[in-house]
This record gives structure tokens, C-alpha cells and sequence, in this order.
């Protein structure tokens, strides 16, 4: 297909080599013109021609087909307050707000007071809620905004650092006050940080801007809309979860076989030794957000593992990583083992190889997989990964935070599995606790989570933003539950989500979801026989149940049959669709202990 073409060629090209860019961006609007597909509405007060061109490309990138509404120049207010407006026929899923500094364009006086200042700043951050707000009325709308990237120009010269009323420091209050209103549905985006990596000199282009109202360089316009298209793909679920690192001149410098495990360069007093602490500090920043770490080294296991046990310099330990492999297979197999042994899938992979060879074998067999281009010198290591800003995701959560834990965990888990020939008793040695509860409303960042990444144990493969499922949630035909669980080494968290809708007298399981994390632990039973509770309290006579094959769900292809549904003929375009009568007896559940 042509798409697959414009995506192969995106994919290579650096995101700063916007004249290339450009150019493909200016061939596909010629070639293909999506009208089918997400429905993503650009508004700004800025000239948006390049930025809604070159963002069709680059979501192409990230396999998302779009229909791209362009607003008019600085038609923000016209588009979002007129009800009868082009915008609210056109029915966006996703809106995107493009500000700049000229916006605000009231100032404060010199020398105003703290109180009028903190009022004006008070007022902005509102106007900016009543525009969300509105925005909002579209079902399961999802709104990007930037923030305000700060001005070169600087009138009271370093007196604006000094000031609480200078306009450089309003333009900070003003991003954290944006913040300070933010509505579940939306995400903030960083230009701010953007033009900062680039420098200010660089990124703002006067004559581009007083010729055709384009609020930053062209130069960088690959960087905006990458940045764009990996939110809206995190939006969609699509997340980086792992890094894989190697271990020689990457994590520590020289070979451990030849320089022993304290003869590794470590050492804080070396400039070489410093650089590589500084990498392993930020790798542990990036395991205390949730990233799960991984090791694929080609050497010795225990050779590999005694600088983590000895070396006093080594900022990681070997218990940060949740899968360590260390032998001479190719690396493009051990990466399938640490997707096996992590249960997730290859495509949620980040590898960092200081060898190019490995990192082209790598790209040969596992094109899904994300390879950073390590550069030579180790102190730009981090850097290296900071551009690449593979861990984009749009929230953070309990359960993210402790995931490193729980594979952790799951060493243990092994090691006890071990013991048993009949997995039944394993479940039982687990002492699982588990608890069905509706979903509470500080817990929608988890739900939807939960929602838009799971794809194995996903039964129809549904994704609904923060904002739809609050407004299911005051949605009487609807119940949604949460499905929390413990065992003897951990505790979970939400590992589970159910929403149910009442169509007259049928119970419909609109979506069923469970974390990779611990399926075939018997939670789809403890949560059946609330979901047939629910049904019964409705009064309903039949559950329906419905699934939708996809290329990474054939894990749950037989879930309905095996809770003694029966198949519907024809009722399904995309799948199939099952049934069971609320008046049964529930099913037996020996394994999780259910707890109040």
C-alpha cells in the first residue's frame, strides 16, 4: 500500500531533517487524502498549513490514520464558542490548542500588585478551562494543548528574573496554572521544553512568522509533530514499557571478562566512570516511573551479574531488572525471551546497544522494536534516550509506579511454581485475595490505562478516554468495576476492568479487560460472578458477550465458552457474539480468597 511507503521512508528520516520532511510531507497530501479514520481537529492562533500537513505524516508513523480538521489562523474563540461552528460538525475525537505568547495579550503594568497579578493569571487559566469545557460536550473528546513557549525578548532585560510582575515570569504562572486546571481529558503538551532543547535563538523565526504566521522554525517542525503523534498514539494505548541495555561500554566502560569486576570503569573520580554512573542514575529514574528494566548481554551469566554483587560503584543493582540475560545467543532471540518472560509484547521494547552490528540485527528481525542510535561518547548517552523520549505516556499511576516490584515478584513466583506439579495447588500457595468493587472516580487514570494498553486479554478491544468513562459513570445504564489483587509476595493493584451496559432486559459486557501481569490467576471467575450479581439486580435474563479478533487477542478466542456462554448467530459484523442466562448458579471460586 502506498501508506506503508510514506511510513518506511518517515521512520528513517531524522526528525530535524525537515527539508526532507517537508517534501514528503507536500507528496502525500498530493497522493493520499484520508477521509476515514481518527478525527483530529487542529485550532491555533498561529499559521497551521505545515503542522497539520507534516502531522498526517508522521501519524501515518505510528500507524494512525487521520482526518485532519484545519482551523482558521487565530480562530480559537470562533471555533470553539460558536456552537454552529464548522468544528462541532466535523466531530473531533481529538482536538489540538496551538497557543503562542502574543495570545495574552493584556499584560499586567509594571509594578502591579501580587494580588492583581495572581488575579489576572486566575482569569487565564479559567478562560482556558471554559474552552476545555466546552470542548468537552464532544463525546469522548480528548484535547492536546500547549503550553506557552516563553519569548527571546526581554524588555527589563535580567530585572525579568527578579520580578514577580514581568512577562516572563507571567508566562510561567500562566503553564502552571494550565496545570492547576487541567480536566482529565486533557494533556498538556510541553512546547516550552521543545524550544528550550533547541534554544530560543533557534527556535523562533521572526520573518517566517511576520510572512506566514508560523509560530516557531520550520527547522523543527519534525520534532512538534513527533511529539504530537506519540501522544495521540499513548492515547490510543501504544506504549514503550521496557529498555533493554547491554552491559559492556554501556552501562560500565571496557569488558568485564578482560577488566575483572572492579577493574570496569565506575569510578565517580574518573571522568569515563562518572559519565556511566550518570547513565545508571538516570536508567534507576526511569525504573522509579514505572519502566521495567532488562539486560541481553553476550557473555558468561555470572561474569555478567558479579559487578552488580561486588563493584560498590555501581548505581543499579541486579534486582532492578526484571529479566537478566546473559549468553551467546543472537540478541534478536533473547529479545523474544525477555517478551516472554515479561508477557508483554515486542512492539512495547526499547534496546540500547553500543555495538551498531547488534543494534542492525536488531532493526533486521525486530523492525517494531525501538533501537536508539547510541552515540560514541557515554556522557551523551543520556541525551541519546532523551531525544528519542521513548516512555511517552500520558499518565502515571500507583500501579506503575510498583510494577518493577511485581516482577520482581515474579522470580519468587518461579520459584515456588517449581514445587508443584498441579498448578492448581500453586494458585493456592499464592494466597490470592482479590476484591470486586465499582469504579471509583479517583481511579479513572487506572481504568483507562487499563483500558487503551491491554490487547491480550481484551475481549473487544475498546478504547475510551478519562472523559467518556466519567460520563459513564453518572450514566445509570452503565456500572463499571474495578478488580484489585495480592497474593503472598505483592499486591497488584487494579489489575482489572469491566464495563457493563444495560440494553432492556440484557446485561451487555461492553468491555473486559485483564493486565498481562496476572492472567491464569482465576480473576475472570471472582469477577463473573459479580457481573452476574449486577445483571440480576437490573432485573436482566441474559448476559451478552461479544468478541472481536485481533492479531494480539486470540488469548481470550474460547473465554466465553468456557463460562458456559453459547454462540449468537449473525449478531456480530466484526465478531461474535454470545449469550448465558442470568439464572444460573455461580461459579465455584476455590483459589482467590474474596475480600470486603
Amino acid at each position: 500500500m502506498k501508506i506503508n511507503y510514506y511510513k518506511d521512508i518517515v521512520k528513517k528520516l531524522s526528525i530535524y531533517d525537515h527539508i526532507s520532511i517537508l517534501k514528503l510531507a507536500r507528496e502525500l497530501k498530493k497522493e493520499i487524502n484520508v477521509s476515514e479514520g481518527k478525527r483530529i481537529a487542529v485550532l491555533g492562533s498561529c499559521g497551521l498549513h505545515y503542522f497539520v500537513m507534516v502531522l498526517k505524516l508522521f501519524l501515518i508513523k505510528y500507524d494512525i490514520n487521520a482526518d485532519l480538521y484545519e482551523g482558521e489562523y487565530d480562530g480559537i474563540n470562533m471555533a470553539i464558542l460558536d456552537n454552529n461552528s464548522t468544528l462541532y460538525k466535523f466531530h473531533p475525537e481529538i482536538v489540538i490548542i496551538l497557543c503562542n505568547y502574543r495570545d495574552i495579550r493584556d499584560m499586567p503594568l509594571p509594578f502591579s500588585t501580587k494580588a492583581d497579578i495572581d488575579t489576572f493569571i486566575t482569569d487565564k487559566g479559567q478562560y482556558y478551562k471554559k474552552l476545555w469545557v466546552y470542548l468537552s460536550k464532544l463525546q469522548g473528546c480528548h484535547i492536546f494543548q500547549s503550553n506557552f513557549v516563553t519569548p527571546i525578548e526581554r524588555s527589563l532585560g535580567n530585572l525579568e528574573a527578579n520580578l514577580y510582575c514581568s512577562e516572563r515570569n507571567i508566562y510561567h504562572l500562566i503553564n502552571r496554572e494550565l496545570i492547576n486546571n487541567k480536566l482529565p481529558n486533557v494533556t498538556i503538551v510541553d512546547m516550552e521544553y521543545m524550544a528550550s532543547l533547541v534554544g530560543k535563538e533557534n527556535w523562533f523565526d521572526y520573518t517566517l512568522f511576520f510572512t506566514s504566521k508560523v509560530d516557531f522554525s520550520l527547522k523543527y517542525v519534525g520534532l512538534v509533530c513527533e511529539t504530537y503523534a506519540q501522544q495521540i498514539s499513548a492515547l490510543q494505548g501504544k506504549i514503550r514499557k521496557c529498555l533493554i541495555v547491554d552491559l559492556d561500554n554501556t552501562i560500565w566502560g571496557g569488558v568485564v571478562a578482560d577488566e575483572g569486576p572492579r577493574g570496569i570503569k565506575i569510578d565517580p573520580n574518573d571522568a569515563i566512570g562518572e559519565a556511566y554512573q550518570f547513565f545508571q542514575r538516570y536508567i534507576l529514574k526511569l525504573k522509579s516511573r514505572g519502566v521495567l528494566l532488562a539486560v541481553i548481554s553476550k557473555n558468561d551469566y555470572q561474569l555478567a551479574k558479579e559487578p552488580f554483587d561486588i563493584n560498590e560503584n555501581m548505581i543499579l543493582k541486579y534486582d532492578d531488572f526484571s529479566s537478566f540475560i546473559a549468553n551467546w545467543n543472537s540478541k534478536a532471540i533473547n529479545i523474544d525471551i525477555v517478551a516472554k518472560e515479561l508477557n508483554i509484547s515486542t512492539d512495547s521494547l526499547v534496546f540500547f546497544d553500543d555495538n551498531p552490528a547488534e543494534r542492525e540485527i536488531v532493526k533486521m528481525y525486530h523492525p517494531e522494536v525501538l533501537v536508539i542510535d547510541v552515540p560514541e561518547n557515554v556522557a551523551e548517552y543520556v541525551l541519546a534516550l532523551e531525544k528519542a523520549h521513548p516512555f511517552e505516556w500520558l499518565n502515571l499511576t500507583e500501579e506503575d509506579l510498583n510494577r518493577g516490584c511485581c516482577y520482581k515478584s515474579n522470580k519468587e513466583r518461579k520459584q515456588l511454581n517449581s514445587q508443584f506439579e498441579d498448578y492448581q495447588e500453586y494458585l493456592l500457595a499464592l494466597r490470592l485475595k482479590g476484591k470486586v468493587d465499582f469504579l471509583k472516580e479517583e481511579n479513572t487514570v487506572r481504568f483507562a490505562q487499563l483500558i487503551n494498553k491491554s490487547n491480550q486479554f481484551n475481549l473487544r478491544t475498546q478504547r475510551y478516554s478519562e472523559a467518556e468513562i466519567l460520563k459513564m459513570l453518572q450514566n445509570e445504564r452503565y456500572k463499571l468495576l474495578t478488580v484489585t489483587l495480592e497474593d503472598r509476595f505483592s499486591k497488584f493493584g487494579i489489575i482489572s476492568c469491566v464495563i457493563l451496559k444495560k440494553i432492556e432486559e440484557k446485561c451487555f459486557i461492553d468491555t473486559w479487560v485483564i493486565s498481562c501481569r496476572v492472567i491464569k490467576r482465576d480473576v475472570e471467575y471472582l469477577t463473573f460472578n459479580k457481573i452476574l450479581e449486577i445483571a440480576k439486580q437490573w432485573g436482566c435474563k441474559t448476559i451478552l458477550g461479544e468478541y472481536i479478533p485481533t492479531k494480539k487477542n486470540i488469548l481470550v478466542k474460547d473465554f466465553f465458552p468456557k463460562l458456559g456462554f453459547h454462540i449468537i448467530e449473525n449478531e456480530s459484523k466484526n465478531g461474535i457474539f454470545y449469550k448465558c442466562n442470568v439464572d444460573r448458579s455461580l461459579i465455584r471460586n476455590i483459589v482467590i480468597e474474596e475480600v470486603e
